[in-house]
């Protein structure tokens, strides 16, 4: 995982985007701050943007809301927000795989894209640098991401 945060994509306009963001509910200090940091770049990026926001229990619960929002085909972008820390067992590790490829199903069977952040990680310290920080924020990397790929697949779609 790299230790800087993507440079904030060129917006095209000011396109009113309609971006999702399911977050979990688990380490909920820690999500918080990537909504945070998320909204507040989506909306520093695209000031029209709606950002319709959608709490759930748990990170294995993220992908169902994702392919509900991403079924009605009315979002420029979804994004996952959670945080998974490693314990004593490989739970984390199985959780983190079978999130990530539901994501990734999700996203190509309905043609929306999902942006990833859903982070597993070692240890609180890694949490607060990602999540509470400003130098790698991924919520805020998150958001840029959901920019650019909206542009994109609008771009494309439009041709």
């Amino acid at each position: 995982m790299s230790n800087s945060i993507s440079p904030s994509p060129r917006t095209r306009g000011n396109r009113k985007r309609n971006f999702g963001l399911v977050a979990s509910q688990f380490n909920a200090k820690y999500v918080e701050g990537l909504i945070n940091h998320c909204s507040d770049e989506l909306r520093a990026l695209s000031p029209r943007c709606t950002i319709a926001l959608h709490h759930v229990p748990g990170a294995f619960e993220i992908p169902i809301v994702v392919r509900e929002l991403a079924a009605g085909r009315k979002k420029d972008a979804i994004i996952a927000l959670g945080v998974i820390l490693e314990g004593h067992t490989p739970h984390a590790e199985n959780l983190g795989r079978v999130v990530t490829d539901a994501l990734q199903r999700v996203a190509l069977e309905c043609g929306v894209p999902v942006i990833h952040a859903v982070l597993s990680l070692k240890n609180t310290e890694q949490a607060r640098e990602r999540c509470l920080e400003g130098r790698i924020n991924r919520g805020t990397e998150a958001a840029r991401a959901a920019v650019k790929i909206a542009d994109v697949i609008s771009e494309l779609r439009t041709k």
